[in-house]
């Protein structure tokens, strides 16, 4: 979708209804000073607590009040959501499971209004279909993902306009950093609304060019929520142990999202997918003008606070737009 016909589908979608306070949607799309907010409030055990008003809410950005703008108790902004399937030998166990599960969560969650793509990722980064709504043409693409233990073939993203994946002199790999930062900058950075990224592997990078940092910055950057569905089949390692939640908890908790332990069981897999669907069908959406408006690229931190003392799962902050 080119990005001048989303901005008008978007306007149009936005003239439909208004905030729940002040000013119209419409307003909030067209100011590029309005920082947006996805979050969801949770009790001590988890459970999601939703219809919270604004006023039980305080937003801080580097320490300092903000003044909330827009706000919305539950947000039905059209969603952009990515699916990032692990197809290294480690995944060749759960891989048929992964697909079957997978499909069925895109089944559940995507609506006309919304919109996703797939990448598969090992030796070799690959975009198995870019953006649309046909669930259908999803699936054939998830269950198109094919394990990759070898090779040399590290070339880039059909169409993602990445440029390619350099080959690290390795014929075995998971190039898991380089897959988020991809798909985080060729595809997410264009889009508006709503935008997450689920990903469905063992946590463990081997060959990126990119390290965990650019992998978090680029995400940042593109606004989007990242979860992972920590797949591991303990019988596909050598030495009987793996050692990529540490990382992927790094990943998730600075843009919002969360690390689900799933170890190798399709029912495990599942209620974490229905997790992660009540999740997004239960965000709050704020949005503020903040009181810094120098546009130096800066990267600020962001913290949402319950009156009530309610767990806040949001991204840890933003990078301020930088002047040309």
């Amino acid at each position: 979708m080119v990005p001048d016909k989303q901005d008008r589908e978007s306007a149009e979608r936005a003239q439909t209804h208004k905030g729940d306070n002040d000013e119209p949607v419409t307003t909030f799309k067209a100011r590029a000073d309005v920082v947006q907010l996805f979050f969801n409030v949770k009790d001590k055990k988890g459970g999601l607590i939703p219809n919270l008003p604004k006023e039980n809410f305080d937003v801080l950005e580097n320490g300092r009040p903000q003044v909330i703008k827009y706000f919305s108790a539950n947000s039905n902004l059209p969603l952009t959501l990515g699916i990032l399937i692990d197809s290294s030998g480690s995944q060749q166990n759960v891989l048929d499971m992964e697909k079957q599960v997978g499909g069925a969560f895109l089944q559940d969650i995507i609506t006309e209004k919304d919109t996703a793509f797939v990448i598969s990722f090992d030796v070799r980064v690959e975009l198995l279909h870019d953006f649309t709504s046909n669930v259908r043409a999803l699936k054939t693409a998830l269950n198109s993902a094919k394990i990759n233990t070898g090779g040399a073939d590290c070339g880039g993203i059909p169409g993602m306009g990445g440029g390619p994946v350099p080959c690290m002199g390795k014929q075995k790999g998971t190039l898991l950093y380089d897959a988020v930062q991809l798909a985080s900058h060729d595809e997410m950075a264009q889009q508006v609304d709503r935008k997450a990224m689920i990903l469905l592997t063992d946590g463990q990078d081997y060959g990126s060019q990119n390290t965990i940092k650019d992998a978090v910055e680029a995400a940042q950057k593109a606004d989007t929520i990242i979860y992972v569905l920590l797949v591991a089949d303990r019988s596909a390692y050598t030495f009987g142990a793996y050692s990529g939640d540490s990382e992927m908890k790094k990943l998730t908790v600075e843009t919002g999202g969360r690390v689900i332990e799933v170890g190798s069981k399709m029912e495990k897999l599942k209620a974490a997918f229905d997790q992660i669907a009540a999740e997004l069908r239960s965000q709050y959406s704020v949005g503020f003008i903040p009181t810094n408006l120098t546009k130096d690229g800066s990267f600020r931190k962001i913290e949402i606070r319950s009156k009530e003392g309610s767990k806040i799962q949001s991204r840890a902050g933003y990078y301020s737009v930088a002047a040309n």
